[in-house]
This record gives C-alpha cells, sequence and structure tokens, in this order.
C-alpha cells in the first residue's frame, strides 16, 4: 500500500542550518542546553485496534517543544493481515528488553514508556502526562542537560552538570534513535482496515555513539553520517550490567518537527 510523506519539516539537512550559531527549540535560550519534560518512547502497531487512539495522542506530543516523543513500531501483530509498513525487529526486541527490566510477564500495546523507568497505556493521555510530572518532581525525570550545536563537519553533543542531589548511574550510554518524518499510511487490511493514519518520528534505527561516566562531557559525530539518517534523538540512557535498558536521564532532539 502507499505510504506518503506529507511533511518533510524533519529533513536533518534544514535543522542543520538553523542549529549553526543558534540553538535549537528544545534548547534554553540561557544556556543552550536542553532540559525536556521527558521521554515518551510509545510502542504501537499499524495493526492492533487499540492503537489509533494512543498515536493521535502520540502526535501531540511529537509536535511539544518540551517532550521528546519516538515510536517504536513492532512486527508481532503483523500475522493478523496487514505488514506495519514501519515495524522493525529491533523495535519489538527493544521493547521485550524493557519487559525483561520492568520484571513484566508479557508485552502489550499501545505502550508508552516514560524515562525508561515506568510503563502506562499510550492511549490513556492522564496516565502518560501525570507519569512525566511524577517523574520530574521527583527527580527521575531529565537531570543531565544536553546541548547540541554544529561545528564545521562535525555535529557536537555536550552533556551538562547533572542537577544537585540527583541519584545518577556511575555510566551511561549515548545512545542515537533516528526517526523518520510524519508519513500518512492507508491501511488495506487487518482491525485497521480502511483507516488512514498519519505517524510521527517512528523510530527506524538505533546506535551507541559513546559512553557517559558522570561528568560533563563532549562527543563529536560526522554531519554527513547523521544527516543521512532524517530525524534524530539523543538519549543518555543507563544499561544494566545484563544489557537491559534502564533509566533515561537526559535527552534532546537535533531536530524538532512541527505540524
Amino acid at each position: 500500500m502507499p505510504v506518503r510523506t506529507f511533511v518533510r519539516l524533519c529533513l536533518f539537512a534544514v535543522a542543520l542550518s538553523a542549529v549553526s550559531g543558534q540553538v535549537t527549540a528544545q534548547e534554553s535560550e540561557t544556556s543552550g542546553f536542553a532540559k525536556p519534560v521527558g521521554v515518551v518512547e510509545l510502542f504501537t502497531s499499524q495493526g492492533c485496534n487499540s492503537c489509533p487512539p494512543a498515536d493521535k495522542f502520540f502526535a501531540e506530543l511529537a509536535g511539544r517543544d518540551d517532550v521528546i516523543a519516538l515510536a517504536y513500531h513492532v512486527d508481532y501483530w503483523d500475522y493478523l493481515g496487514w505488514h506495519d509498513t514501519l515495524s522493525s525487529k529491533d523495535n519489538t526486541e527493544r521493547q521485550y528488553a524493557y519487559m525483561r527490566a520492568f520484571g513484566a510477564r508479557s508485552i502489550y500495546t499501545p505502550q508508552a514508556v516514560i524515562n525508561g523507568r515506568t510503563h502506562v497505556n499510550g492511549a490513556n493521555r492522564n496516565a502518560v502526562q501525570g507519569a512525566m510530572g511524577m517523574l520530574k518532581s521527583s527527580g527521575n525525570g531529565m537531570v543531565v542537560p544536553i546541548r547540541v550545536t554544529r561545528e564545521g563537519d562535525g555535529v557536537v553533543i555536550e552533556t551538562g552538570e547533572a542537577e544537585a542531589g540527583s541519584d545518577l548511574p556511575d555510566t551511561a550510554h549515548l545512545v542515537l534513535a533516528y526517526f523518520e518524518p510524519p508519513q500518512t499510511v492507508e491501511i488495506g487490511r487487518g482491525r485497521n482496515r480502511g483507516r488512514e493514519m498519519t505517524y510521527w518520528n517512528a523510530v527506524s534505527s538505533m546506535q551507541t555513539a559513546g559512553m557517559w561516566h558522570g561528568k560533563a562531557l563532549r562527543y563529536e559525530l560526522p554531519a554527513s553520517e547523521v544527516m543521512k539518517k532524517g530525524g534524530c534523538a539523543v538519549l543518555l540512557q543507563s544499561v544494566a550490567k545484563d544489557g537491559l535498558p534502564g533509566p533515561i536521564i537526559g535527552a534532546a532532539v537535533i531536530n524538532s518537527p512541527k505540524r
């Protein structure tokens, strides 16, 4: 079925010209460092009939300047007759990794993971917003500020000092999550047959770009490598000894999609 990209505001080439010499939409006007309210990772599927309300609410989150919103389309609903055009095995594996990290017995959609610390039904607006607010007020929000700038042929990512009194892990991974521009999909089969849905910030790949050891650090990446991927979010996420994902303690976007 055809997938139409109806907006191309997320192209990184545009974002790079915007951040050269100035801060991004998610960065503070005074320090240039980003400290969003929280990170929402939505696990969803075009084949799940409970997901459209969550996808619509997620579109609102993706348009906010104070939230890092990432959608992971999973592939385990494909057997119902429709192959999710944005799904990947890696996205499904990330959800299973969170399941093990949370000590849960199963996975589900739509699932919203907040700051890598807790999960709620992604269609429950009050639960998602309440979780972000609760984590922020309890000191479990984005406590490490991050700044992204352009210098010559490189993209520079800097981590600032953590908030005083924050309970931080000794180490964390600097993770880059690449995501697609908004796409409208006409669903031809399965439980959502006949629907036309617009999907925002669908994650296409992830990579670990470096390690963080509790102090302010600077990372530099080739701009050409990041540009060809599309949109990109930066996550500072702790990882357990068994490799399972842990709390996200800092985040920023290299470009901020707008309607």
